[in-house]
């Protein structure tokens, strides 16, 4: 958290998606959401699509996604919304979604994601959490580059989340094929990923007009916490104090997404509509890890990433 200034807003934790974007005039730009179906995902989607964005919902429910377009068209009168099939844990699902995209991408939202998960894995025996908030992001991302290269001024915003703090990424045993299985461990791994990847993406793709970053959308009662235990859900609801609604939830993503104050700002992590101040064990509950935004983890966790993500493509077309 050294080099630069902290960016501040007269947001906070209260404020809602459409309060931050509030103002902001997204004609004419073509915007993705993954995980658009519910939760945060469909305010997300909602609040840039209030602010006239062509919006893309990829997701894995189509029909729940078609569902959510017509409301959201309903609720704001857009109709320049569209449904695409989105598997993230799936690679070929990855990418076909890569190849059939062909326009100029403003505006990637990567809100889809599984926590605390049982110990499944994919076919390429990853991990999921992994697999999913991290690699299938990661295809997706790198996968869409010359989208996102070819607009003007194009911004990613990655999902990560608070619990990042609990772990890096494990290099010698990325998939728990020698250490005991740990489900939170496992998510806090993803999700300091998924701020290392905004790291490397933004210094790599930063002379691309691209800025990338991570933010936490904070804590949101949702699907997303269907694998949690009631303790673990009665710890967290102690811990955390209040919770957010899913319009409060996506506002932070929608600032980073959207906002002039954070305008060529990237490779950074936010969460209550500002950048995150250093974590500190056993300081007020916040802030992001030195761990995850160390660079050289960051480029060597691209590098890791490409070779699973090339040894995946290399093993569907043998």
């Amino acid at each position: 958290m050294t080099g630069h200034a902290r960016i501040t807003t007269p947001f906070d934790a209260r404020s809602t998606a459409a309060e931050v974007i509030a103002g902001v005039d997204l004609t004419g730009r073509r915007a993705i959401v993954t995980g658009a179906s519910s939760g945060i995902g469909v305010e997300t989607a909602r609040a840039l699509a209030g602010a006239g964005a062509e919006v893309t919902l990829a997701v894995r429910d189509v029909a729940a996604g078609e569902r959510t377009a017509e409301d959201i068209t309903a609720t704001t009168g857009n109709k320049h919304l569209a449904v695409a099939p989105l598997d993230l844990a799936d690679q070929a699902s990855v990418a076909a979604f890569t190849a059939a995209w062909h326009d100029p991408l403003h505006i990637l939202v990567n809100n889809a994601g599984v926590m605390m998960t049982p110990e499944w894995r994919t076919p390429e025996g990853w991990e999921t959490q992994f697999a999913t908030n991290h690699l299938g992001h990661f295809a997706l991302t790198t996968g869409l580059h010359p989208a996102l290269a070819a607009a003007d001024r194009a911004r990613v915003v990655a999902l990560s989340s608070r619990g990042h703090v609990r772990a890096g990424v494990d290099f010698d045993d990325i998939h728990f094929l020698t250490r005991p299985y740990d489900p939170v461990v496992a998510y806090a791994q993803s999700k300091s990923a998924v701020v290392l990847f905004a790291v490397e993406a933004n210094r790599r793709w930063a002379a691309d007009g691209i800025t990338v970053n991570a933010a936490h959308p904070g804590p949101i009662l949702s699907n997303l916490t269907r694998h949690m235990s009631k303790a673990d859900l009665d710890a967290a609801v102690a811990a955390e104090g209040a919770f957010k609604t899913p319009q409060q939830g996506a506002a932070t993503a929608v600032l980073v997404a959207t906002s002039p104050l954070v305008e060529g700002v990237g490779g950074r992590y936010f969460e209550d509509c500002e950048e995150a101040v250093r974590y500190v064990p056993g300081d007020a509950p916040g802030g992001v890890a030195d761990h995850a935004l160390d660079p050289e983890a960051a480029a060597r966790l691209w590098r890791v990433s490409e070779e699973m993500i090339e040894s995946s493509r290399a093993s569907r077309s043998a």
